[in-house]
């Protein structure tokens, strides 16, 4: 197997009896091993379950079974979604370890797709943190640079990813944790629009949603076609699009208005390193044939950051069975602070968030087609920097989180669709991320204009050097 395996070609090699389901979830134990006492980014095993389902996978493919397009590959899962037989323990010491009886909907997805569960992965306690620290597991390492931070809150998966221990992970996305981790680790991160992937009970009212890390755009935009088929139980839907997300690699996008902003609207200076990958991409888009022009003001209303901390802080009340005298402190005041606000507020916020928002969306199609930004304003920070800091003043935001969310929050507030490309590396080495924000409901865009950044700047080669 690939020392840096793709999902696609890996279950290519499946089916074609090159490698067996089973050989790639030992390769994928074998690397656990070797990577994660340094990394830290499997907190949860069960090896003989993964060998089994792999064995599974085997007889239903000797068989001639039905199977999914990723039968065999192994996948993990981030310890905030729950999956059957798994533990879903929040990365909070005051969760149970007992295991679920029950799969979310995304899990449900990949497993139909053929992917094979292997591990869990660390997060930051409940995940509103911007990296992967917490009391219960410890910290996760960059495997680019240990003594740094791979993200948050799906940094377990990206650094799992990024070494080379398994070839994608699942992952989720309430103001930035798919993509921030994804350029911090030198990954494909997609955000799908709100209401893509369906979920029993939404992560923050709907602006958390679920995805995968990659290597690759193509693997990002199939594994979405696996885990958005609609789901007639939920309550609200993304409308389809009109072919598959994988049928959109290598499509004319067309000439384009691309837009590059690198002003955070927070006020927050921008890192030379990433304001320069933003520029860049935008150099190499205009090479490409569009329109760029820059945008000198950020698309967000800084008003509308208090009525979505309301919304973070009242979804505390989503974890059940916890033991709130052992969370964090920086948890135990925003659930506190979530219990202050009473009904009516969390509707008005909701309200408030809903109408703010129309105006940001009506500038996609208006006055640009696509808009290109840093995924983060500044480069990874060293590892264990931030949860220090939110224990010292838990009610005080922490300063590094704001800028590691200034470019990526505002589209899970409108709930478009935005990929972070690793398309630049800084001075030091570490990869930095560039973000790409396409229009309502339109992956489609991005999947086009990001498969054709691919081919023009290839990342393929670019992988960290492990001991």
């Amino acid at each position: 197997m690939d020392s840096f395996p793709t999902a696609l070609g890996l279950a290519a090699a499946i089916r074609s009896k090159e490698i067996g389901p089973v050989e790639a979830v030992d390769a994928c134990i074998e690397r656990i091993d070797r990577w994660n006492p340094s990394l830290n980014a499997v907190v949860w095993r069960d090896d003989d379950q993964a060998r089994a389902d792999a064995r599974a996978v085997a007889q239903r493919l000797a068989d001639g079974d039905e199977v999914g397009p990723f039968a065999g590959v192994p996948i993990s899962v981030k310890d905030l979604t729950p999956a059957a037989g798994q533990p879903a323990t929040f990365g909070s010491a005051g969760a149970s370890d007992a295991r679920c009886t029950e799969d979310e909907l995304v899990v449900a997805a990949l497993r139909r797709a053929g992917f094979v569960l292997c591990g869990r992965t660390n997060t930051p306690e409940f995940g509103p943190l911007t990296v992967t620290e917490n009391t219960r597991y410890g910290i996760t390492r960059n495997p680019w640079d240990t003594g740094r931070s791979p993200g948050g809150s799906s940094g377990g998966s990206a650094a799992a990813v990024a070494s080379g221990m398994i070839p994608v992970g699942h992952a989720n996305d309430g103001g930035g944790s798919i993509r921030i981790p994804a350029s911090c680790c030198g990954l494909v991160g997609l955000k799908p629009s709100r209401w893509r992937v369906p979920s029993t009970t939404p992560g923050w009212f709907g602006m958390s949603v679920e995805g995968v890390l990659t290597h690759t755009v193509a693997d990002a935009a199939a594994i979405l076609d696996c885990v958005a088929r609609p789901d007639p139980l939920v309550w609200e839907q993304a409308p389809a699009p009109a072919r598959p997300f994988a049928s959109e690699l290598g499509a004319d996008p067309g000439r384009l208005r691309v837009a590059v902003l690198t002003t955070s609207a927070m006020g927050l200076p921008v890192g030379e390193a990433p304001r320069r990958a933003a520029e860049d991409a935008g150099r190499l888009l205009e090479q490409l044939g569009h329109h760029v022009s820059v945008l000198e003001e950020d698309v967000l209303d800084p008003s509308l950051v208090v009525p979505f901390l309301n919304v973070v802080n009242t979804a505390y009340a989503g974890f059940e069975g916890v033991d709130w005298a052992r969370v964090e402190p920086h948890n135990a005041a925003g659930r506190a602070a979530g219990a202050a606000i009473d009904g009516l507020a969390i509707v008005q916020s909701l309200n408030d968030l809903r109408r703010g928002t129309r105006s940001v969306v009506a500038r996609w199609g208006r006055d640009f087609d696509l808009l290109v930004t840093p995924t983060m304003s500044i480069e990874p920070p060293a590892a264990g920097e931030v949860l220090a800091a939110v224990h010292a003043e838990p009610a005080v935001p922490s300063l590094t989180v704001l800028a590691m969310v200034a470019f990526t929050v505002p589209y899970n507030l409108t709930g478009q669709p935005a990929i972070s490309l690793p398309l630049s590396q800084s001075p030091s080495g570490l990869p930095v991320g560039v973000q790409l924000v396409a229009g309502p409901w339109n992956e489609s865009l991005l999947v086009r204009v990001a498969s054709q950044l691919e081919a023009a700047a290839p990342w393929h080669n670019r992988h960290p050097v492990l001991p």
